[in-house]
């Protein structure tokens, strides 16, 4: 998969490697701003108490 999104990206390798950390940093941000705030309350880890 990687191969694969590094053979698709254009320029040169410098352009190229700015490219990847900007697209990842984007997956990061999507990830900490939507889904994990939607998947956070069917966790069942999100329960405080022991005794439940």
């Amino acid at each position: 998969m990687y191969g694969w999104l590094w053979r698709r990206l254009p320029g040169p390798v410098w352009v190229r490697t700015i490219i990847a950390l900007v697209l990842a940093g984007a997956v990061v941000v999507a990830l900490f701003g939507w889904v994990f705030p939607a998947i956070a309350p069917h966790m069942p880890f999100n329960q405080l108490t022991v005794g439940e």
